[in-house]
């Protein structure tokens, strides 16, 4: 039986490149985003490429409804999701204390609520078939203290400790829980964050979105629970984790200076 793949944040970026990962594998598809037009493109070119069934469902997953009833509806229609790619998120940049609220709330609700309610609505399911992944995409955010883009820093560190308890949770069940780790990636993340010209987005190691889905893609399937992607960046995590902690904050402050 064919298995199928529910992927949030799947208008564009890693998102959209991991559709295409599942898909390369006769994985049908459930993309969920914003953004209706550029999921109708995806769908479509993916359909008639790998010959799977794609469903789209536009929603704003910020909404708690949204998420119950893509869930629901899925319930309804008897898809079986055997694969949940908690993908969608965004960040800002700028001190904390002049800082847009609303969209601080949005970020926290996307990156740490909306993630981990839609892992609570499929998960059981999963554990009942005793089958199944959850493939969370975190950040090397996730290891550091992010001067200047404190609030999003901070739920990528929840996304990667929420992973690593969680798959040691559910490791008797045969399910696979994988936290990506990707550092920077060239997305529509930095115009969205307004980071775009900090140097950590203007250096040689900027991985493609492409890239970063693959190494994503093959980390899950070989049940990899921390897949930082990228040589330097396992090398750099290594070695922040053992450096001082004023040391490492100075360090992720200026990298993230947005000149």
């Amino acid at each position: 039986m064919q298995q199928t793949a529910l992927i949030t944040g799947a208008s564009s970026g890693i998102g959209a490149e991991l559709a295409k990962q599942f898909a390369a594998d006769s994985i049908n598809l459930v993309l969920v985003a914003r953004r209706q037009e550029p999921m109708k493109k995806l769908a479509s070119g993916l359909k008639k490429e790998f010959n799977i069934q794609v469903d789209i469902f536009p929603a704003d997953l910020t909404d708690a409804k949204a998420r119950q009833n893509v869930f629901d509806s899925l319930r309804q229609r008897k898809i079986t999701i055997d694969f949940l790619v908690n993908n969608a998120g965004f960040g800002d940049n700028g001190p904390f204390a002049e800082c847009d609220w609303d969209k601080q709330q949005r970020m926290i609700e996307l990156n740490i609520t909306a993630l981990s309610h839609l892992t609570r609505l499929f998960l059981p399911e999963m554990i009942k078939r005793k089958n199944g992944g959850i493939l969370n995409v975190a950040s090397t955010a996730g290891f550091l203290p992010g001067p200047n883009m404190s609030v999003y820093y901070a739920t990528k560190a929840y996304v990667l400790s929420f992973s690593e308890a969680l798959a040691e949770e559910v490791h008797s069940y045969g399910i696979k829980i994988s936290a990506l780790c990707p550092g920077p990636v060239k997305t529509e993340f930095q115009q969205t964050a307004r980071i775009q010209n900090a140097f950590l987005f203007n250096n040689p190691l900027v991985l493609s979105a492409e890239k970063v889905a693959r190494i994503g893609y093959v980390g899950f399937k070989h049940g990899k629970v921390i897949n930082i992607a990228g040589i330097p960046f396992k090398i750099m995590m290594h070695s922040l984790r053992t450096s001082p902690r004023a040391l490492t904050r100075k360090l992720s402050a200026w990298m993230a200076k947005n000149h």
